[in-house]
């Protein structure tokens, strides 16, 4: 086939095919100058203006079957979409129903914008939302999670209410109820008037800071915690982000574990879990690189978060002036060296006043800082060891300890875990 020209009477050029090679000329059709038709497929659109007498019965044909199967595409495409919300939805409510208890509130999300005053009184921020003070009509005040963001968001809060949902223990915090209403996805949790414990450990004023026995207490509910989730539940339970800031305070200074939206759940039976790297810069254990880890990931969080409450300071410190001492694990290298650990310890009075049990807890630390898994305790060995007054189990750390002294990633080694 060759090119098509069409001129006018005085012989010019008004269309020719090379210049439009994807436009139709339909039978019977008339062109006039300065009108073009345009067909590409099935689609025809008319530019300018046609005058509809020049137009071919077929063509009108044609364009009220296209109109109308456009119509109707229309149409299913808008019930699909609407079939779409509706099941999303119902998935909603089946992913809910298997793991939610019958003893769990479930709020609209009215209720509580109502419940928290429009979102306005803000308690903090994580990686996946923020957390809201809300008062129910009762008076009982509450923590609202509002879990914000793309992806992650569903998977979060449906780990979180898998993990603490069906579960109740003194040193975690309580699941309420909650919120699943088209996108929203919001967590209600008993309120903790003293906040976080990051708030307290980092504190301006060293004289109003944590006495000695509250440290302790503060670090035996973690341990407690840990230990129910690792062997007491019916699945085991890795929290995966242990650090101050998920750890709250009641106003007794009870501590207790929340935000389980990194958590993994495991079969009891089996020891090692293959997953993506998650938690939080500065309490990952070494195996992270491996992404095989265990329960002992938790362990070695723990030991950071211990030195932390001893020294009253973060494991990763910007601050400092001196570069040494940014991170914490090496500044404990450095002084257990020279034999100085009473130097790091937090400078409140009262915790200058108890020396040897301060050291004595910092090997407990040591103990859980190894560098291979293998070697750290469980969190129940370590209720124990915090719980014996005969100190026939501070010794057995010790010397677990001292059997290999560079084990650690960070080389804390050559500890000397009860300072002369």
């Amino acid at each position: 086939m060759g090119n098509l020209v069409l001129f006018d009477k005085r012989k010019r050029t008004i269309w020719q095919s090379f210049d439009h090679p994807t436009d139709s000329l339909l039978p019977g059709q008339k062109l006039v100058s300065g009108r073009k038709l345009i067909a590409t497929g099935l689609l025809i659109q008319i530019l300018f203006r046609l005058n509809t007498t020049t137009l071919h019965p077929m063509l009108i044909v044609l364009i009220t079957v296209l109109m109308a199967k456009v119509l109707l595409l229309y149409t299913i495409l808008l019930n699909q979409k609407k079939r779409t919300r509706e099941s999303r939805k119902v998935a909603d409510i089946l992913d809910l129903a298997p793991i939610l208890p019958g003893i769990l509130t479930r709020f609209s999300y009215n209720e509580l914008k109502i419940i928290t005053d429009d979102f306005s009184r803000k308690l903090g921020e994580g990686g996946f939302g923020c957390v809201y003070e809300g008062t129910l009509r009762n008076g009982t005040k509450i923590a609202v999670k509002h879990l914000d963001g793309v992806g992650q968001v569903k998977e979060s809060f449906l780990t979180e209410v898998k993990a603490v949902g069906g579960i109740h223990h003194i040193n975690l915090v309580k699941l309420i109820g909650f919120c699943a209403e088209k996108t929203h996805r919001l967590l209600i949790y008993e309120y903790m008037v003293n906040g976080s414990l990051d708030r307290w450990i980092t504190h301006e004023n060293r004289e109003n800071g944590l006495t000695w026995s509250t440290r302790q207490r503060i670090i035996s509910d973690i341990a407690k915690g840990l230990a129910y989730l690792h062997e007491d539940c019916s699945h085991k339970i890795i929290h995966l982000d242990i650090k101050p800031q998920n750890i709250l305070l009641d106003q007794y200074f009870n501590a207790k574990i929340s935000d389980f939206g990194l958590s993994k759940l495991i079969d009891k039976d089996k020891s090692k879990v293959v997953t993506r790297m998650r938690g939080t810069r500065g309490y990952l254990a070494p195996e992270w690189l491996s992404s095989v880890i265990t329960e002992k990931v938790d362990v070695y969080a723990f030991g950071i978060v211990l030195l932390e409450i001893l020294c009253g300071r973060k494991n990763l410190d910007w601050s400092q002036h001196d570069e040494e001492d940014v991170h914490l694990l090496s500044v404990f290298r450095r002084k257990s060296e020279q034999e100085q650990l009473m130097d790091m310890v937090d400078k409140n009075e009262d915790m200058q006043l108890h020396r040897e049990a301060v050291t004595e807890m910092m090997s407990l630390a040591a103990w859980c800082l190894q560098g291979d898994f293998s070697k750290r305790p469980s969190m129940s060995l370590v209720v124990k060891a915090l719980e014996d007054k005969s100190r026939s189990l501070q010794l057995s750390f010790t010397s677990c300890y001292a059997s290999d002294p560079h084990s650690s990633v960070f080389e804390v080694h050559n500890l000397l875990l009860i300072e002369a």
